[in-house]
């Protein structure tokens, strides 16, 4: 499948897969972290049966706490 994650093009050898699978996959261990689809906020209880498809534009956002 070929998605693009954080505006760079990926090939991954799965035709779907979870949010939560590729989390794993590319290894973000951030445990304050957003992610979108297609430009629209996934619910963090949702990433385990949220589904990524071929041509999906996926956001991986680290959020940093400062002051």
């Amino acid at each position: 499948m070929k998605i693009t994650l954080n505006y760079i093009p990926e090939i991954i050898d799965k035709e779907t897969m979870t949010i939560s699978e590729l989390l794993d996959y590319k290894r973000f261990t951030f445990k304050m972290i957003v992610v979108k689809v297609n430009g629209k906020p996934i619910p963090k209880e949702d990433y385990p049966t949220t589904y990524i498809h071929d041509g999906d534009e996926v956001q991986v956002i680290h959020l940093i706490s400062g002051g």
